[in-house]
């Protein structure tokens, strides 16, 4: 039902968001500060040890800067509680001690169909547990107990048995009262202006209810009993409960399973349902599936309310591989700040229920251990097979990588995609091939690289040299402030999930380090992850020199924040001043060319009175330029700025 603007106003103004939120988790003592109203917690839509999820009683709203969660008072508890919006006001009414509008009758008739309507599916769930262990029932047991199924699971996610019958659940719920139109309105009949009398939908297959967000059946799938059957598996249609492409198959227990010391850290999407409840039987509670079709949107959109990068388990095979490849495509669109997703593949040849029943809980594990974020898969997939492609060959593989890239509707992660596979062009191609080794404005070119056993040097064109390929290798290294930004993440990871939109805000003009910061970003944001792993997964990703130039030449000149003794208070301070730093730099230099170029065109112009005044502008921004590069050459000056003044103690 709709409710008057003003009456949600009163009730939010008179519950802060925090006593909302303060029910489901305990604020975070070091960083919140009640007296502003600003809290801070670990976010409890997905899993984390460093409290990145923040509150603001002024604002009344709140924000993940780990998985981007964002809402008011009505949207935390529908997302998290799965309440209705109606429920989720009548909650925050209650704890304000405001009455209730007078409900809209159409309203008040749409709900009452739908609880209805929950109703009969929870009759005919019951009837179909009832069939299972009834004598009608035996062959589907059977069946179960082959694929290793315990009484308990079945009973935990109630799969029931529809007989092999025409018309026995319509039977049994029209003696328990229920209408046709209801029936009919559930989906659990086929029926129609051609059909002469209803039949229902499901026959002779097991059954395994779907359900909603707040755990009611609201749809079912059927798995088929005889092998000839038109389809394997059969879903109910759409109704006025269930949209196949807005649900997951296990999806409020595996949010359940999220989070704490003990919780998983990610959801898994695996292809089926028995897929899902073999992996919870073998104590891996946090997977979900599609309802038999391709990933959606929608769906991709439930496990990022989840967590920032779900798992998508495919199998092996070639069918596996092309599911992975829709999925990716699916996802590439949606790609923001904080979403992103990992494809993890299965031994050819093996699904998870195989794996689990083979290997137990540990085996599926390694699966997942070994899964590859969304870009390797993308990047491989437009490479092919070929080991040593031709100049024209890799000039087509290049364009279909800007087109992919292209698709990606947020700017900032476009960006990095960008930078990221042109790198990773340039890695792959530099060797033999045909690739380019940048060397001081030489390079090495040629099959192999090799003439009569020895490199062959030929000195680059001024075109070539001015080129990515060579201007990576020769560009100037990276500046001190980007070496102190750089190190203090790798440092303190969680200072990225402290401020997530600023620093993947952040822009440089080297190649190195437009090749190393999404890098980073994407390493530092695994959920737990520490220092010494960090540095490890970057220096596997090819950065091992660049990680070693930046904590040589931070340790140099402050060398106190290399300890292990550093607290991030400290490194916060240091890292916030160097971003800061950073972009007003950068900031002044896009001032200063923005003032030349109007510079010219007033001279142009003969425009001498607009000339002059840009003119004293422009000598203002360059002294502010000549300023701030005096003072990055003043390295100490950062030791002054944190209280430490370079020194340890």
């Amino acid at each position: 039902m709709r409710f008057p603007p003003s009456f949600l106003d009163e009730i939010r103004d008179r519950v802060s968001i925090s006593d909302v939120i303060g029910q489901r988790v305990s604020w975070d003592r070091r960083k919140t500060n009640v007296s502003r109203g600003d809290f801070w917690a670990c976010c409890p839509f997905h899993g984390e040890k460093t409290p990145s999820f923040h509150c603001e009683d002024a604002k009344g709203r709140y924000h993940c800067f780990g998985c981007g969660v964002t809402g008011d008072h009505f949207r935390f508890l529908t997302d998290l509680d799965g309440l209705s919006f109606p429920e989720a006001v009548e909650r925050i009414a209650n704890m304000a001690g405001v009455p209730m509008p007078a409900r809209d009758p159409e309203a008040e008739r749409r709900e009452e169909k739908r609880r209805s309507l929950t109703d009969v599916m929870e009759m005919a769930t019951a009837f179909f547990q009832d069939q299972l262990q009834s004598s009608n029932g035996t062959r589907a047991r059977a069946y179960l107990r082959e694929r290793g199924l315990s009484a308990r699971t079945i009973d935990t996610f109630r799969l029931g048995y529809a007989p092999e019958s025409r018309n026995a659940l319509k039977e049994y719920l029209a003696s328990k009262g229920i209408e046709k139109a209801q029936i009919e309105a559930c989906g659990l009949v086929v029926h129609g202006s051609d059909i002469a009398v209803s039949y229902d939908r499901f026959r002779d297959r097991i059954m395994f209810p779907i359900l909603s967000s707040r755990e009611q059946v609201i749809a079912f799938g059927g798995r088929a009993m005889r092998p000839d059957a038109l389809a394997k598996y059969l879903n109910s249609n759409d109704t006025e409960l269930f949209h196949k492409s807005n649900v997951l198959f296990n999806f409020a227990r595996a949010r359940r399973s999220l989070g704490g010391a003990e919780g998983a850290k990610t959801v898994v999407a695996v292809e089926g349902y028995m897929d899902v409840i073999a992996l919870h039987q073998a104590g891996v509670e946090n997977a979900v599936a599609p309802l038999g079709t391709a990933l959606t949107e929608n769906q991709l959109k439930l496990m990022w309310r989840m967590t920032n990068e779900p798992v998508l388990c495919f199998d092996g095979d070639n069918a596996g591989m092309r599911a992975a490849e829709r999925a990716a495509g699916v996802a590439l669109p949606m790609l923001k700040p904080g979403h992103s997703l990992k494809i993890a593949h299965l031994p050819e040849g093996r699904d998870p229920d195989d794996l689990v029943r083979e290997g137990g809980r540990s085996a599926f594990q390694t699966v997942l251990e070994q899964a590859r974020p969304l870009a390797d898969t993308l990047f491989e997939r437009e490479l092919g097979t070929r080991e040593n492609p031709t100049p024209e060959e890799r000039a087509a593989i290049e364009a279909r990588i800007n087109a992919m890239v292209q698709t990606i509707a947020d700017e900032s992660v476009r960006r990095h995609y960008q930078q990221d596979f042109r790198n990773r062009l340039y890695q792959r191609f530099r060797g033999g091939g045909g690739g380019f080794q940048g060397r001081q404005g030489n390079s090495t070119y040629g099959r192999g690289g090799q003439r009569g056993g020895a490199p062959v040097r030929i000195a680059a064109s001024d075109r070539l040299s001015r080129s990515h390929l060579v201007s990576l290798r020769a560009a100037p290294r990276p500046s001190f402030r980007e070496c102190l930004m750089a190190f203090c993440l790798m440092s303190q990871p969680a200072l990225l999930r402290e401020d997530f939109d600023g620093v993947s805000a952040l822009t440089f003009d080297g190649p190195e380090m437009r090749a190393f910061w999404p890098a980073l970003l994407s390493a530092a944001s695994r959920p737990g992850i520490e220092r010494g792993r960090l540095r490890e997964k970057l220096e596997e990703m090819g950065f091992r020199d660049l990680v070693g130039y930046l904590v040589s030449h931070v340790s140099r000149n402050v060398h106190w924040i290399v300890s292990d003794d550093a607290v991030i208070e400290d490194v916060r301070e240091v890292f916030h001043q160097a971003m800061a730093f950073h972009n007003r730099a950068r900031s002044l230099v896009r001032q200063k060319t923005e003032l030349e170029r109007e510079l010219a065109e007033a001279g142009e112009a003969g425009d001498l009175v607009r000339h002059d005044r840009l003119l004293e502008a422009l000598k203002v921004v360059q002294n502010e330029i000549a300023r701030i590069e005096n003072q990055e050459a003043d390295i100490d000056g950062f030791g002054v700025m944190s209280g430490r003044n370079g020194k340890t103690g």
